[in-house]
C-alpha cells in the first residue's frame, strides 16, 4: 500500500486515572445499539465483556466476543466495536510511551485469572474505600505480570507490529502533550521541540492522527478538567487555569461546545449523583464528533 493509499484513523487521547498508571472504565451500549468507530491510541487496551455480545474489529479482522471473554489491543492497533444488544464491558488502558513489547490475545489457560483480576479492580474502583489506590495498584501489577509472562509476543515476531514510521513519530509527540498539557503549547513551540516546521506537524496530525492538533490537546485537557469537576471543590476559573485553558469563559464555552452543557451544571449534577445522565450526553457528543472526523 502506497503512502497515498494508506488508511488513516482517529488518534484517541488516553489519560490515566488520577494517581494510577492506567485508565479503567465501564463500556456500555446504553440503548443496545452502539458503534465505536475505528480509532487507535498509544496504549495497550484489554476489553473484557461482562454481559451480552459485541462484534470487535482489529483492523479488518472481526471477532465475535461473548460474555466472559476479553480481547487485547496493542498500541496503535486500529480497532472498532459494533453492538446490537445490551452489553457491558470493563476496559483497561495501559499507556505505553515506548514500543517495548506487544501482546497476543490468543486463548490461554490464564484467561480466567486475568478476567478475574479485571473484575477485582473494577469492584475496588466502584467502592473507592480509604487507600483503594494502593490496592488497585497491587492488583494491577499482578495483572501486568500475568500479561508480560503469559501473553507477551516473543522478540523474534516483531514484524507483527502493524504501525508505521509516521505513527511512531506522532506517538512521541502525543506522549509529550499528555505530559505537558497544562502548559501553554502552541503549534510552533511543539514543532520546534521535535524539529518539524509547524505546517508539516499540523499535516501529520490531520493525516496520521485524523484529528486537529488543537482538538487533540483539548481532549487531554478536558479529561483532566472533568476529573477536577468530579473530585474537587475548585472553582471553574481555577480548574480552567490548572488544565491549560486561558480563562473560565473560554473553558465554559469550549466545554459547552463539546458536551452540550456548562461545567457549572455538570459540577452540580455530580453533587446530585446524576453522572449516569451525563454519560449519555457524553456518548452523544462523542458520536457527533466522530461523525465530523
Amino acid at each position: 500500500m502506497t503512502m497515498k493509499e494508506e488508511k488513516i484513523y482517529r488518534q484517541e487521547a488516553v489519560v490515566p486515572d488520577r494517581g494510577l498508571p492506567f485508565k479503567l472504565f465501564r463500556f456500555e451500549g446504553a440503548d443496545g445499539k452502539y458503534i465505536c468507530e475505528a480509532h487507535q491510541h498509544s496504549c495497550v487496551e484489554i476489553f473484557a465483556l461482562r454481559e451480552g455480545k459485541v462484534d470487535f474489529y482489529l483492523g479488518d479482522k472481526k471477532y465475535v466476543l461473548p460474555a466472559g471473554k476479553f480481547i487485547i489491543v496493542n498500541s496503535n492497533e486500529v480497532h472498532s466495536i459494533h453492538t446490537s444488544g445490551r452489553n457491558e464491558a470493563i476496559v483497561l488502558q495501559i499507556p505505553m510511551e515506548k514500543q517495548i513489547m506487544r501482546f497476543s490475545g490468543e486463548k490461554k489457560e490464564e484467561d480466567g485469572k486475568l478476567f478475574a483480576l479485571l473484575e477485582k479492580m473494577y469492584r475496588q474502583q466502584i467502592r473507592k474505600e480509604y487507600g483503594y489506590e494502593l490496592l488497585m495498584q497491587s492488583i494491577f501489577y499482578q495483572l501486568k505480570y500475568l500479561l508480560v509472562t503469559a501473553y507477551r509476543i516473543p522478540e523474534e515476531k516483531k514484524d507483527y507490529y502493524p504501525g508505521n514510521t509516521h505513527s511512531g513519530h506522532l506517538e512521541r509527540i502525543t506522549g509529550y502533550l499528555r505530559e505537558h498539557y497544562a502548559e501553554e503549547i502552541s503549534l510552533e513551540t511543539l514543532a520546534a521541540t521535535f524539529g518539524y516546521c509547524p505546517t508539516y506537524l499540523s499535516k501529520m496530525f490531520r493525516q496520521y492522527g485524523r484529528i486537529n492538533y488543537k482538538d487533540y490537546l483539548r481532549s487531554i485537557r478536558f479529561e483532566h478538567a472533568l476529573r477536577e469537576l468530579e473530585e474537587t471543590d475548585l472553582t471553574i476559573g481555577e480548574i480552567a487555569l490548572k488544565n491549560g485553558f486561558p480563562n473560565s469563559q473560554a473553558f465554559s464555552r469550549l466545554f459547552r461546545e463539546k458536551y452540550g452543557i456548562l461545567p457549572t451544571e455538570y459540577q452540580r449534577r455530580q453533587k446530585e449523583n446524576d453522572s449516569a445522565a451525563f454519560l449519555m450526553i457524553q456518548i452523544q457528543a462523542e458520536s457527533s464528533l466522530l461523525g465530523r472526523l
